[in-house]
């Protein structure tokens, strides 16, 4: 079990990578006009999220796996695992807007400025370190 915690540990770091800078790209993006910049910032987008998400999959595969051979997450106690997998939940879906912005990047419709995107690329610092802290303190 330890070496599917090891893997889950080092897909989630790299799934978070993604979700960390492709946020960035975007900043990048609602602020570049030159169409050169833009295509290869697109380019740099479009190839993240692909392995982003690639890395994402095994991340959470390897969870539910330890989720279930722990049997963590039943009777008292476990309040801290049902919040876990809410952030898990949360930042699946985040991972999923990432993908719809990408696509109104490449269709040319985004609406939103820079600012927006830098408070944007926030949210999944704020998740990793409550589910960080949720997993080693185990608050309740």
């Amino acid at each position: 079990m330890l070496w599917i915690k090891a893997l889950h540990i080092v897909f989630v770091a790299s799934w978070f990578a993604g979700l960390f800078y492709l946020p960035r790209i975007f900043v990048n993006l609602a602020m570049e006009k030159e169409p050169m910049v833009i295509e290869r910032l697109l380019l740099m987008a479009r190839k993240l999220f692909r392995f982003m998400t690639l890395l994402a999959v095994p991340a959470v595969v390897l969870g539910i796996w330890l989720w279930i051979g722990y049997g963590i997450g039943r009777g008292p106690g476990n309040g801290w695992m049902h919040a876990k997998l809410a952030i898990v939940i949360l930042l699946i879906g985040y991972h999923h807007a990432c993908g719809s912005i990408l696509k109104k990047f490449e269709q040319n419709r985004n609406t939103r400025g820079h600012v927006w995107f830098r408070w944007f690329n926030e949210a999944p610092v704020i998740l990793m370190l409550l589910a960080v802290i949720l997993v080693v303190v185990k608050p309740f």
